[in-house]
């Protein structure tokens, strides 16, 4: 090959690659250009409400402070559901691109439980505190109320993580039955009954189920006879699904005792509030009513305590141990007979009905529970547990009417779900390994928490078993209340706890 040639060759090859070098730049811009338009359309909020076309997507987002406002300043979807870029953005924009993508071409979005999503447990999944404090940096402006301004004193110190959505849950999506940060001075007010109110409580002369009646209101309810028994409290160690503190088993004999039907309900509350309440006290004080002798009721609460779900028959919510503990007192006073909440003993033997298993009915928690990444794709057999309590599989994310479930065996609604119930006892995780007491125990003689029984419209099956337990987290659940001190009476952070009542026999019974 002479030099003429081989500088002819290695001119063309120059000229091929300098063509494929332009030809790759090229590429490259034309793929950042619609990848960036790509980029730019798939987080637009026309993109972003085609795929989540429940109401909340569009409708609400319009009627709340980030969309209709003084300002006329719009925050966007993804400045509220995606962190800020150096914060995992792309990371999380695949995440939830990839979920949102599965949702939309295999499920049916009629069929999605909306209004659990917007439960805070799971919308902190969604919503990033980064994306918070990116665009609210002042957390101390000088149109901050003194409430607001204690609530981000205590965000900004306390040890515990909290996050923004903690208070500010509905301030992206209007809800018009969200409870609103300001007193309910007309909680209570209305009373809807024409009928005359009952002159006095139910005469009770034997041990057999009753009818209560509260004197000077048209509120009645049902209390089952329970005979007294022993049985076999906690769980076993090859229970599935069990926890430490269920154990060891120990045989408990409990006396007999009257118990309600259902839960409290909210016509019963509002018929302690309306009589004991008063509404120009602050907390802390304690204020004698004139109506009862020595029962100081709640104080007006921040916002709706019933979600906006209703009141009437579904169970009352959102009270404190302590608002509890008084309405027992007040209801033994009006009718004149002995009501309390039930001692953790009382309560098992109630759930049980007789049985031995983990539930009153037949069901493996294995079986039933729904945790798990297999589980969340082959749903459980929900045919016989969907008709005898209200969880987290067959809820509309609240709370039921007693006629939505089926009875125990001893003729109880709701023992295991619905809400979570309140029990006398002080919580200890490990009372069953050093108790001896056999006979009626109380549990522990002091304590910080109390303990709570049965799940709720929240929880999984292996919540509903008769041996759960659990206990209130009093601070956890006063993390919004934006009063100094914190309420006493309603809880600002609970939504799925109440309480059912206990009637003592001994004490009941006229002679």
């Amino acid at each position: 090959m002479n030099l003429y040639t081989y500088r002819r060759k290695t001119s063309v090859g120059r000229r091929t690659k300098a063509w494929f070098f332009i030809l790759g730049i090229l590429v490259c811009i034309i793929i950042l250009i619609s990848g960036k338009k790509a980029l730019t359309y798939t987080s637009s909020d026309k993109y972003c409400t085609s795929c989540h076309i429940h109401p909340s997507s569009d409708q609400n987002w319009k009627l709340s402070t980030h969309y209709n406002n003084k300002s006329g300043n719009i925050v966007h979807c993804v400045e509220c559901h995606l962190p800020p870029e150096g914060h995992g953005y792309f990371m999380a924009k695949a995440k939830h691109g990839l979920k949102d993508a599965y949702g939309f071409y295999f499920k049916d979005s009629v069929r999605i439980n909306w209004q659990k999503k917007k439960l805070l447990e799971n919308a902190k999944g969604f919503v990033y505190e980064e994306s918070c404090t990116d665009c609210h940096q002042n957390l101390f402006p000088v149109t901050l109320s003194v409430n607001g301004g204690n609530a981000h004193l205590f965000y900004t110190t306390s040890k515990d993580p909290l996050n923004c959505i903690n208070c500010h849950l509905n301030v992206g999506h209007y809800d018009r039955n969200a409870a609103a940060h300001a007193h309910d001075t007309s909680f209570g007010v209305t009373i809807t009954s024409t009928e005359p109110p009952f002159a006095e409580p139910a005469k009770v002369e034997k041990f057999e189920n009753f009818k209560e009646m509260i004197p000077g209101t048209r509120v009645s309810f049902e209390m089952i006879a329970l005979p007294g028994g022993a049985f076999n409290m906690g769980s076993p160690d090859d229970e599935p699904l069990r926890d430490a503190d269920e154990g060891p088993v120990r045989k408990v004999t409990v006396s007999k005792l009257w118990i309600a039907r259902n839960e409290v309900t909210w016509d019963e509350y509002m018929a302690f509030f309306r009589a004991t309440a008063s509404q120009g006290r602050t907390e802390g004080q304690v204020v004698s009513s004139k109506k009862v002798d020595a029962i100081s009721g709640a104080t007006p609460p921040w916002g709706a305590p019933d979600q906006g779900w209703g009141k009437g028959t579904r169970p009352a919510i959102t009270m404190s141990w302590h608002a509890a503990n008084v309405y027992c007192q007040w209801l033994s006073k009006v009718t004149g007979k002995k009501y309390r909440l039930p001692t953790e003993a009382e309560w098992e033997y109630a759930c049980r009905g007789g049985t031995e298993t983990p539930y009153f009915f037949e069901g493996n928690p294995k079986k039933l529970t729904s945790e798990g990444f297999l589980k969340k794709i082959l749903k459980p057999d929900t045919s016989n547990i969907a008709s005898r309590v209200v969880y987290n599989l067959n809820s509309a994310a609240k709370t039921e009417e007693p006629s939505f479930v089926k009875e125990n065996p001893f003729g109880l609604k709701n023992m295991p779900g619905n809400v979570a119930e309140f029990c006398s006892d002080f919580f200890s995780a490990d009372y069953y390994k050093t108790d001896s007491i056999r006979i009626n125990p109380k549990g522990p003689v002091k304590g910080q928490e109390h303990v709570i029984r049965g799940g709720s419209f929240k929880s999984d099956a292996r919540d509903l078993r008769s041996a759960a337990r659990d206990f209130t987290k009093t601070k956890a659940w006063l993390v919004t209340d934006p009063q100094m001190p914190k309420s006493i009476w309603w809880y600002s952070d609970c939504i799925d706890l109440g309480f059912r009542v206990v009637c003592e026999a001994d004490s009941t019974i006229k002679q």
